[in-house]
């Protein structure tokens, strides 16, 4: 699998550095270096681009700021001289966070991350645009989850919904909090479609348990869920079959 990168920095020499890191692995493939937020939102609609290298203190508009108004995302790698922006970053649901100057081996740390993630899930730019279609209903209605280290069986009955943490995902029941190391995908394969559907990257629901449905926005009970824009299409057809609008 070959990345396809986009350095967004409004330091010169910040970009040298890491277009000189990526040459050095056959993995990666530097589509362009961008001086701007909006240079490389250009770029976005252009090119198939998997993985970004972004700075946040930029003038114009900062890291958040941009990744805030696009609608497809690649992965993001943020590169940045400020540590206090590490929880903001990984709020974003970053791949990692990388602290100028930056060493070699925490690029490469950084990178093989990136590798790691787009081979379970395909290319960025797939995955956002064309959500894979719902697996076929499991003949049962529970299924089994490692967590604590123990395993706990889940009923579907129970399920809220269930959230994409990095790597982890957090089902939430009407009782309890299960966090267990598995990828959203691999959740949706082990869910009845008749039930459960992904609303948005980090966001599977119950479809029986949805109270409202506020613009872009679910409520259960007291939580408020985003519908994302490339999962709203199947959403909103799932809405109008039955007749609740």
């Amino acid at each position: 699998m070959t990345i396809r990168c986009l350095a967004v920095d409004d330091e010169p020499l910040a970009l040298d550095i890491i277009e000189s890191y990526i040459s050095k692995l056959p993995f990666l493939k530097l589509v362009k270096t961008c001086s701007s937020a909006t240079e490389a939102m250009q770029v976005l609609q252009e090119e198939q681009v998997d993985l970004m290298f972004l700075d946040i203190e930029m003038p114009e508009l900062t890291g958040i700021q941009f990744l805030n108004i696009l609608k497809h995302q690649p992965l993001i790698i943020f590169t940045t001289a400020y540590p206090d922006y590490a929880l903001e970053g990984f709020n974003q649901d970053a791949v990692d966070y990388l602290l100028k100057p930056i060493p070699f081996d925490r690029f490469l740390k950084a990178v093989t991350k990136a590798q790691e993630r787009l081979q379970r899930t395909g290319s960025a730019r797939t995955a956002e645009v064309a959500p894979a279609p719902p697996a076929a209903a499991p003949e049962h209605d529970f299924m089994f989850v490692k967590a604590d280290y123990k395993t706990i069986r889940v009923d579907f009955k129970d399920i809220l919904w269930i959230e994409g943490l990095k790597d982890y995902i957090i089902i939430q029941t009407k009782d309890q909090k299960i966090i267990t190391l598995l990828s959203m995908n691999k959740m949706m394969e082990k869910l009845p479609s008749s039930k459960f559907l992904r609303v948005h990257r980090s966001f599977i629901v119950s479809l029986q348990k949805i109270d409202s449905i506020e613009k872009s926005r679910i409520r259960i009970g007291n939580k408020e869920i985003p519908i994302g824009e490339v999962y709203k299409e199947a959403f909103l057809k799932w809405v109008e079959e039955n007749n609740i609008q």
